[in-house]
């Protein structure tokens, strides 16, 4: 429920600058910023005690499962579990069952997120080889974009005829968001694993038959596309140092082509498979620890805009098979993003402002999200207040996405999320998620080119 509030005593992040302020909450929206302010009759007072308050997170890549895998999640369980994650709108994928490929599977998941979801929701389409008259027909206000599986993916949607890529480059009304990794090269690697380990092949091998070569080859084809025919072009889970020299560094505006970083790419490494096994596959796969350092490097140069999630869950019956084929790649992490990238704020990789862009700013700039992602009067007021001196421990407990773990059981951030607000609702207190009603559509000045 929306209700005037004011926030006391708060150190607002936002366009890289840090300032003491109060901040009224009024009909949803930010109606004020200033010191001392004064409390209109009947609102609620909530003194943040100079602990930080953030925009909310935009995660423009997350995997809701709604329909057709709803054992692993759905709209309304993955969505609590953002929000008790700082992540106030999300971006759900398109390769569900059945998969986002038709406007009327579109309008179908917005309508159940609007009765379900407890966060902002937008949905992408999906490409295939053989919808390129409803990709020229899309509204661009009804898609954050259009989603390109230029590697391996489920059901029709790899997308891997020329002439298709080519049309898609060349017409599409939205920007493109791809995944990218070769699939001829990734199943090259996959024949000369089974001829060394037959049907055992350990996810040790991951990295390699899920290579940087594999990444690269498609990166680049993404990207000599996307320049050949003046496309919009977000390159999504960027995993390797050679794809960024794909990417120019600076400020997002006037980009035509971005990137982004996922979390678990910043706190993994393959040295870690030995110990987490496939809790920690995922596509693309998590690659070497120089491949780690030359993506924060590239995060802060601004060659990575985005900072996402790509949260994929599955059950740990699924995640515990004994073949590493038949392990389905993907890990839950929307309720654990914002304290992760925060840590490496603590741990001095990241700066908190490049945090922030990354998380909030860019994302709603790079989609033409309307009036969110930044702390401004007259946005939304999708808000997170961070206590940058306390701690999350992560436990199976505690998590409260439907498949029931996460990659980080067991370790300590040094930071917490203590309260949340969406559209001026309050909708995590730091303890539990309050069914507020207030989520909305994101809504997209995008452009048809």
């Amino acid at each position: 429920m929306k209700k005037t509030t004011v926030i006391r005593n708060a150190r607002l992040v936002n366009e890289g600058v840090i300032t003491e302020s109060d901040v009224l909450l009024k009909a949803g929206r930010i109606e004020k910023i200033a010191a001392n302010l004064a409390a209109p009759a009947g609102a609620l007072v909530f003194d943040a005690g100079g602990r930080h308050l953030l925009p909310g997170m935009i995660d423009d890549q997350v995997h809701f499962r709604e329909p057709g895998l709803t054992h692993k999640g759905d709209f309304h369980s993955e969505s609590r579990a953002a929000i008790a994650g700082g992540v106030t709108s999300y971006m759900e994928m398109p390769n569900s069952k059945p998969p986002t490929t038709n406007v009327e599977q579109l309008l179908w998941k917005y309508a159940r997120a609007a009765a379900t979801s407890a966060a902002n929701y937008a949905f992408y389409f999906g490409a295939t080889n053989d919808n390129i008259d409803e990709i020229r027909a899309l509204d661009p206000k009804l898609t954050c974009g259009l989603k390109v599986f230029m590697g391996a993916s489920t059901g029709n949607m790899l997308v891997d005829n020329e002439s298709t890529l080519a049309a898609i480059f060349r017409d599409s009304p939205v920007l493109i968001a791809t995944h990218c990794e070769s699939t001829p090269m990734i199943q090259a690697n996959i024949k000369q694993a089974m001829e060394k380990y037959g049907n055992k092949i350990p996810v040790t091998e991951h990295a390699r038959i899920r290579s940087a070569e594999a990444c690269y080859a498609s990166s680049e084809l993404a990207v000599s596309l996307a320049e050949r025919h003046g496309a919009q072009l977000h390159i999504l889970h960027v995993s390797t140092a050679r794809e960024l020299d794909l990417f120019k560094p600076g400020p997002i505006n006037g980009k035509n082509i971005t990137a982004e970083a996922c979390v678990h790419f910043l706190h993994f490494d393959d040295s870690e498979y030995e110990r987490y096994g496939n809790l920690i596959k995922c596509n693309p796969a998590i690659k070497s620890a120089a491949d780690q350092a030359a993506l924060f490097a590239a995060i802060t140069d601004g060659r990575l805009d985005i900072i996402a999630t790509d949260h994929a869950p599955h059950t740990l019956a699924e995640k515990h098979s004994d073949d590493y084929l038949a392990a389905p790649s993907g890990l839950p992490l929307v309720q654990d993003v914002l304290v992760a990238a925060l840590e490496t704020v603590h741990a001095g990789k990241l700066d908190l402002h490049t945090v922030v862009r990354g998380i909030s700013h860019n994302p709603a700039t790079r989609f033409s999200v309307i009036e969110r992602g930044f702390i401004r009067e007259g946005y939304h007021a999708d808000l997170v207040l961070v206590d940058m001196h306390g701690s999350t421990d992560v436990t199976r407990e505690r998590v409260l996405s439907r498949c029931g773990w996460s990659p980080f059981e067991g370790r300590r951030f040094h930071s917490s999320i203590d309260a949340v607000w969406v559209n001026g609702a309050l909708a995590f207190d730091g303890e539990r998620v309050i069914e507020h009603g207030a989520a909305e559509q994101l809504q997209f000045n995008q452009q048809k080119r």
